[in-house]
């Protein structure tokens, strides 16, 4: 009898013990998922923000703080779930987790909606980032103490490594996340399907949380559970699977970098990224070029174009930071059959649009593009997909003239406005440094840069175009080793521009973006 007592009671603990373990594991498997999730929104913010109020560090401080004070408040809320009695804790932490499904799915709505009801600069962008993404971010973390509490509960005498294991996978679940978000999603499936894929991922949390205490029985309507929950998560499933599959995408082209947009308007092939024009390429009526070669739409580039027709010889080899649409590259070579010309652009996918949509650019991209760091390629037009300022410093080539004209939704990325990019640039290229930069009148970018250039080249020109609706205008400026011709004439709109001296950027303290 006592054997037989004694078989029931090790049978009985090895039960408990294996019935523990899988919700120990359940819990732990949750955590990381959710924190997988809470990244991948929060890296997806950040993108969908770009064609709203572009990508600065500012932009990306006030995402980054936002999301985080979105995650520490639903710890805090979460922690008061958590010492409910169970069955109505887990009840909080379900309809917290449809919560956060829906919210996150209908994140690019809200956020559209918000910017068209006039959300402009700064201020709008702050009211835009706490209206669409802060109440997902209280939400999505409203569970952790709950599973934090039941992973404890589950290995009696052991809570130090429970706890250890349960901030681990917090840890590996936001790694996941940030790499899913930046590899996988965005590139491949867009914003809107990532912002719809956080919201799924969320709700199929819900059917694992359960009542884990005596006897790990799952809660019924007996134990508080409102029989009306599995209808709204079935209802939200529902949502979900609308606005992913539905819903407008934001961009009609979209990659990890890059929201792109192709319009025909005038005459003329317009390439935005995020919302910004990045290139225009007039299109003759005939289908052929004119005397003049291919016809630049943009003013800026007619200055440049004009510029360096005055400055550089017939056979030029000439460096592009920022491909764009390719324009001037594809100017030079056709008015300069001796000229070479080598284009960093790092997004493969802006290559790729400007080849289906921009026919001079993507007709000289088929004929004379080649990968100049391929053994044995070789065409007039090398293109390297690439960050410009990797490709500066890591190239051994020498160059007669540069061309940077390299965006990130508005403005220039900070790395590439610095003394020392511009010391770089001053050893690899010989001849004249052409600049073009979006700014206000006089502004802290324009300054900064022109503060740069005078420290380095004897001799600097600028001139800027109209004032847009926004603000500011193309500032457009010229540096060389040797004096700079007059020019004839300024593209319409165009004048000489003042500008007042700065401190320098330098890599240390350099440019945040604009305000």
């Amino acid at each position: 009898m006592g054997q037989n007592a004694t078989r029931v009671g090790t049978a009985s603990v090895s039960t408990d013990t294996q019935e523990a373990d899988i919700r120990f594991s359940t819990t732990i498997a949750l955590i990381l998922v959710l924190s997988a999730v809470g990244l991948t929104y929060e890296i997806a913010a950040g993108r969908v923000l770009a064609p709203f109020f572009g990508t600065s560090l500012l932009t990306w401080t006030v995402v980054i703080a936002t999301v985080l004070a979105g995650f520490s408040l639903g710890s805090a809320l979460g922690g008061l779930v958590a010492e409910r009695p169970r069955p109505r804790a887990v009840r909080g932490v379900r309809n917290a987790l449809i919560a956060t499904a829906v919210l996150m799915a209908v994140s690019p709505t809200i956020l559209g909606l918000v910017h068209a009801g006039g959300a402009r600069g700064t201020g709008g962008m702050l009211l835009s980032v706490f209206v669409t993404f802060f109440p997902a971010s209280v939400f999505v973390t409203v569970p952790s103490p709950l599973l934090a509490r039941i992973a404890m509960e589950a290995r009696p005498g052991r809570e130090g490594s429970s706890l250890g294991l349960v901030l681990a996978a917090g840890s590996l679940g936001a790694i996941l996340g940030a790499i899913l978000a930046g590899f996988v999603a965005l590139p491949l499936a867009g914003s809107v399907a990532t912002f719809a894929g956080c919201g799924a991922a969320a709700l199929l949390c819900v059917p694992f949380v359960r009542d884990g205490g005596s006897g790990g029985t799952r809660p019924g309507p007996s134990d508080g559970e409102a029989p009306t929950q599995p209808v709204v998560a079935i209802a939200a499933a529902a949502f979900i699977a609308v606005a992913g599959v539905a819903g407008a995408p934001a961009c009609m082209y979209e990659s990890g970098l890059s929201c792109l947009h192709v319009t025909r308007e005038d005459g003329e092939v317009r390439l935005f990224s995020d919302r910004t024009m990045q290139a225009a390429e007039r299109v003759a009526r005939n289908g052929a070029d004119t005397a003049t070669g291919p016809g630049l739409a943009l003013p800026y580039t007619q200055w440049i174009w004009a510029r360096m027709e005055r400055d550089l010889g017939p056979a030029p080899t000439v460096l592009f930071i920022g491909g764009g649409g390719y324009t001037l590259p594809t100017k030079l070579l056709a008015m300069r059959p001796r000229a070479e010309a080598v284009a960093v652009e790092i997004d493969p996918l802006v290559t790729r649009v400007v080849q289906r949509h921009m026919p001079r650019a993507g007709e000289m991209i088929a004929q004379a593009g080649h990968d100049p760091t391929q053994a044995g390629a070789s065409g007039r037009l090398g293109i390297v997909h690439a960050d410009g300022r990797v490709y500066l410093e890591e190239t051994e080539r020498r160059f007669d003239a540069a061309v940077m004209d390299a965006f990130s939704s508005g403005s220039v990325p900070a790395h590439l406005v610095t003394r020392e990019t511009y010391e770089r640039l001053r050893s690899i290229v010989d001849g004249p440094v052409y600049v073009n930069l979006i700014d206000a009148t006089d502004g802290p970018l324009a300054r900064g840069v022109h503060a740069i250039l005078v420290e380095i080249y004897p001799h600097v020109e600028a001139v800027q175009g109209p004032l847009s609706s926004r603000g500011r205008r193309n500032i457009v400026l010229a540096a060389a080793p040797g004096p700079l011709d007059t020019l004839d004439d300024l593209p319409e709109g165009y004048e000489p521009a003042r500008i007042s001296p700065a401190r320098a950027f330098t890599d240390d303290k350099g440019w945040v973006g604009h305000r």
